[in-house]
């Protein structure tokens, strides 16, 4: 292989033969290319494809990194396991099912299906859906399985035994049903690995160099499974960056990746601090910022790039002032300098903040796509066509019974179904088993007899057979309106992912076609058509980049976002500071920074102050004017919290059950001057907040 069109801390990573390593890649500095160049020269040096595995955190990354790696090896690519670490969960679980109490044909549920589960078991329980938020409990769930938190151990940190008692028939539930979550897919290997040591070894052996992309987005579910798969020969190979770790709401624990070296006592760390994309200004102004975290090691990007424009801060006077400045910059760059559309991005905190900028978009004819919104597996047509199919594929999903067995209408009510739960439970059977008289045994007829001709269909001719025989279709062809034509459509659509996955993998069984797709259902962007501006959060933008990029809303309380103010830790702050690090690098030519003095948001008039995030851009790098110099003077790190309290005040005491509008229900634990802490259940812990927060309220 050729290493010549590497840089030098480049070449020292490919050729590291044996042994842990840890590779701090900075934005833009070609992380991507690394890891696909030692994969390739770990082939060139005699180890084999099979003994190789590469995870990252997308599909739609993996498909890139095995068609790198195809374009370097050839044919032996296709040996190499290139996946996320849901899906070689998943491969490990089919490998192994019996060993874990499941039959061949388990399924997954999406995220809808669990939270229609929760919703169902709330119920059973009389839970009070006023008082109880599903979503909430889900995530609870959720957040248990990531940090490995069995229903045995859940009691010691949820103070409210009925979740607790929610969390334990969820589980069983599953069990029950044949059916498995997305965090199954990563607790239950570490299951088999634990029960099983010989499997474990089996698995050591096969996979002896592990390579892992963005480490610092792991959460504990992946770190013990990552740390198990590399205990024996210590292979292991971690590329990230601790400045981009901007999903602990999701679980993931940066520390994961600073405390690797503790981990491999005996590991090499690489810094790659070269970066591709961006002028020398944008980065200067990334590491003016970012230095101000004190969690973090500490590494200086630079570029051979241009020394480029300086930033531009505007301040308008309010979102619409905001909306109407940044489409003015846009036809100006379109117009003037012939940029393309797909070059320009606009940023923000939060996803309230689309509204205002989509209407100036609206105004200006200017087009645009939202990425992350727009979900097409999340379109009703479809999960109603994808639920039919995973019945005929396993009549013992609950789930997807309840979800279609009155789709389209047949007059079974919510009396008939519950009759039909209630006989299932007593008798410890399916739903589709309980079923035995009236409209309803009409409904298990279909399906068996789905079953019986979907045996040797193709799987396009099986989605047509499922909508003639279900009824669908006919249902949206009886009457011609706007709606019902874009849902056929849909469905249709649907069939040209099918014929993409016969193409694919030739004739692929409905069992592993259901659970390719459910791979991939929850993530799957809708963005239709091209040369459009792109309008996404500061969240969704992470491994993306564009010339011409417009951050708006910064502005204290927005960005950083008013929760992470109010909680009053460093980490709070820090994570957010990684987030604009990210954002700002995300532009190769040209950034704008813009705020408001007053802004319409969540039904009020919020007048914030600057961002504190500006000033701590170094002044040489922004471009200097009157008004920006005037601005830039102005900007301290003080922040309006008196827009944020009630105007009566509560009056609190420790032990007083209270009510956070993100985090839920929490106890207060203390009390000191103005501020409260409040301990709310795992993951979230303590946090301190000012005693009259408009967030809180207390329950009685």
């Amino acid at each position: 292989m050729n290493i010549d069109n590497l840089n030098p801390k480049q070449k020292e990573a490919v050729l590291h033969q044996d042994g842990p390593m840890l590779v701090l890649a900075g934005a833009g500095s070609g992380k991507t290319k690394v890891l696909t160049s030692r994969i390739a020269y770990l082939i060139d040096n005699g180890v084999s494809p099979a003994n190789i595995l590469a995870i990252t955190f997308t599909n739609k990354a993996a498909r890139e990194m095995k068609e790198r790696v195809i374009n370097l090896v050839g044919y032996d690519a296709n040996y190499i396991q290139i996946s996320t670490f849901h899906s070689l969960g998943l491969k490990i679980i089919k490998e192994n099912y019996e060993f874990l109490g499941y039959d061949k044909n388990f399924i997954i549920l999406d995220s809808d299906d669990t939270l229609t589960i929760v919703k169902k078991l709330m119920k059973e329980l009389n839970m009070n859906p006023k008082f109880y938020n599903a979503k909430q409990i889900r995530n609870k769930i959720s957040s248990a399985k990531n940090e490995l938190i069995t229903p045995e151990k859940f009691n010691k940190i949820e103070f409210d035994s009925q979740i607790v008692t929610l969390y334990k028939k969820y589980c069983q539930k599953l069990k029950q049903g044949n059916s498995v979550d997305f965090d199954d897919l990563l607790i239950l290997p570490i299951k088999l690995f634990e029960i099983s040591p010989n499997i474990l070894e089996s698995y050591q052996e096969r996979y002896k160099y592990l390579l892992i992309d963005e480490y610092q987005d792991t959460n504990e579910a992946q770190y013990v499974f990552s740390k198990m798969l590399a205990a024996k020969y210590k292979n292991i190979f971690v590329v990230g960056d601790n400045d981009q770790a901007i999903y602990a709401f999701r679980g993931a624990n940066f520390k994961n990746i600073l405390n690797f070296e503790k981990d491999y006592p005996d590991c090499k760390t690489i810094l790659l601090e070269e970066n591709y994309r961006s002028t020398q200004t944008i980065l200067n102004a990334a590491n003016s910022v970012i230095k101000h975290n004190k969690k973090r090691k500490d590494k200086n990007l630079w570029s051979n790039n241009d020394i480029g424009e300086k930033i531009k801060y505007i301040k308008t006077d309010d979102e619409k002032a905001e909306g109407e400045f940044v489409t003015k910059e846009i036809k100006k760059l379109v117009n003037e300098k012939k940029v393309s559309y797909d070059d320009i991005a606009v940023l923000y905190r939060t996803n309230a903040q689309s509204r205002s900028i989509e209407e100036a978009m609206l105004k200006a004819n200017i087009p645009y796509k939202i990425i992350g919104s727009f979900y097409f597996y999340n379109r009703k047509e479809i999960k109603d066509l994808l639920c039919y199919l995973r019945l005929i594929n396993n009549p013992k999903d609950d789930v997807s019974l309840m979800r279609v067995i009155n789709v389209p209408k047949r007059g079974i009510g919510n009396v008939t179904i519950g009759h039909i739960t209630d006989a299932a439970e007593q008798n410890n059977i399916s739903m589709f088993e309980a079923i035995t008289s009236g409209k309803e045994l009409a409904f298990k007829q279909i399906i068996e007899n789905l079953q019986k001709t979907c045996q040797n269909l193709s799987l396009t001719e099986m989605v047509e057979e499922v909508l003639e025989k279900s009824g669908m279709k006919e249902e949206l062809t009886k009457e011609k309106t706007l709606e019902n034509e874009i849902r056929l459509e849909n469905l249709e659509e649907f069939k040209s992912i099918t014929k993409n996955y016969e193409e694919e993998f030739g004739e692929i069984s409905l069992d592993d076609f259901l659970n390719e797709i459910s791979l991939v259902s929850d993530v799957t962007e809708h963005t239709d058509g091209t040369n459009k501006v792109s309008l996404m959060t500061t969240h969704a933008v992470k491994g993306l980049e564009f010339d011409y990029v417009f951050i708006i809303g910064m502005e204290e309380g927005i960005f950083p976002h008013y929760n992470s103010i109010m909680e009053g830790t460093n980490d709070a702050i820090e994570e957010e500071r990684r987030l604009c690090y990210v954002a700002i690098t995300r532009a190769k030519k040209d950034l704008w920074i813009i705020n408001c003095k007053k802004r319409l948001l969540y039904g009020q008039t919020q007048c914030n102050a600057p961002s504190r995030f500006i000033a701590e851009i170094d002044e040489k790098y922004i471009e200097q004017n009157k008004q920006t110099t005037s601005l830039l003077n102005k900007i301290t790190t003080k922040f309006n919290k008196k827009e944020m309290l009630n105007k009566t005040p509560t009056n609190y005491q420790i032990g007083d059950h209270v009510k956070h509008i993100d985090y839920g229900e929490g106890v207060v634990v203390n009390i000191d001057k103005s501020l409260i802490t409040i301990a709310f259940p795992h993951p979230l812990g303590t946090k301190k907040f000012i005693k009259n927060h408009k967030s809180l309220t207390k329950v009685d």
